[in-house]
């Protein structure tokens, strides 16, 4: 059984990472990114290449993308290539259906 100060801890770095992660995906040039992602994945330069942004506003939304563990960075030589972290889609996944679940379970009492 975990101690009070602990489980509280742990609720507190779950709920900033969904903050994170929904502060994330509010924005529709970053969803766009995401959605580009899914496909393969992409050097900056080649995301930059997609919009009509200048390229330190494309910097920006990675940035905000990594802070949340949306997307994975890897530098190969000068280039940085973006890829999606799927288990931070797991894990909002299993708060929707832990979400869904309390209200289920309410609505049967």
């Amino acid at each position: 059984m975990k101690g009070g100060s602990e489980w509280t801890n742990t609720k507190e770095r779950e709920e900033n990472v969904l903050n994170d992660v929904f502060k994330a995906l509010a924005d529709p040039t970053r969803r766009k990114i995401l959605k580009m992602l899914r496909d393969k994945d992409l050097s900056a330069g080649e995301i930059a290449d997609a919009f009509h942004i200048s390229k330190p506003s494309i910097s920006h939304h990675l940035n905000l993308l990594k802070q949340a563990n949306l997307v994975l960075s890897d530098k190969q030589g000068q280039n940085i290539y973006y890829s999606l972290n799927t288990t931070i889609f797991q894990e909002v996944m299993q708060w929707f259906f832990e979400f869904s679940e309390r209200g289920e379970s309410d609505e049967n009492k």
